[in-house]
């Protein structure tokens, strides 16, 4: 056990991921107090000093503790007691171990960012370089074309020369969502100080007292899905009949 201890402490002080099964006991003080009678979890602590404590199911830690966590861990034969203290949050955890099944710590790096395909912008740049999946005869203006409510996605005009707001959404459209149009419709109107504005919202599908407001103010849907540049591996995965 001392051994393993001291592995604790080590990969701790070196700020390495440190990660450890154990059977334990936990209370946590903090914006509330709560209380974890013994059973197993699992424990990871990172090297900005989060600590994420989970149970043998799910997704959720059952505790946690944010980057700036203190540790100190003491050996009060049979048991190893980490305590970890967040100053700024005015948190403590008190963690009781009477077995560690196994404990690793190591040294990662990870300098990358996750990169969302799909989204909202992704649909913006398809139908700025193609606008006729839209509308025939649109005419691509501008791009994220800034007002005082925030960036409209894609401003065109049409083959009568109006000026037309698209407005894309990568999930099912709502309220909120025409309610945006229909700010950035009326905010051209005034910055252009023109009246031949459309607006045009564009999603994979839209509620229905979305499209009855929709259309009482005007505007149009198009159902457009956003682009899956994954969708190739869909295509080429091999079918369960195929076996």
């Amino acid at each position: 056990m001392q051994s393993k201890i001291f592995q604790l402490q080590s990969g701790i002080t070196s700020k390495k991921l440190v990660v450890c099964a154990v059977s334990c006991e936990v209370t946590y003080q903090g914006k509330a107090e709560t209380s974890l009678a013994k059973g197993d979890r699992l424990i990871i602590i990172k090297p900005d000093g989060t600590i994420l404590i989970h149970q043998p199911e799910g997704n959720n830690p059952i505790n946690y503790m944010k980057s700036g966590t203190e540790y100190t861990i003491k050996w009060e034969p049979p048991n190893v007691v980490l305590n970890a203290v967040h100053i700024k949050n005015s948190e403590k955890l008190n963690i009781i171990m009477d077995q560690i099944y196994f404990l690793n710590s190591s040294n990662l790096t990870d300098a990358e960012k996750i990169k969302l395909s799909g989204n909202e912008k992704d649909m913006s740049n398809m139908i700025y370089a193609n606008p006729s999946i839209v509308e025939h005869g649109l005419i691509p203006v501008n791009r994220e074309e800034q007002t005082k409510y925030g960036f409209i996605d894609v401003l065109c005009t049409d083959k009568n020369n109006y000026l037309v707001v698209i407005e894309c959404k990568r999930f099912k459209a709502d309220l909120a969502a025409v309610s945006q149009l229909r700010r950035y419709v009326e905010k051209i109107k005034t910055s252009k100080g023109i009246t031949s504005v459309r607006g045009i919202l564009v999603a994979p599908a839209i509620t229905s007292n979305a499209m009855a407001m929709l259309k009482d103010w005007g505007f149009n849907f198009i159902l457009i899905e956003p682009p899956k540049f994954k969708e190739h591996i869909k295509k080429t995965q091999t079918k369960i009949d195929e076996y």
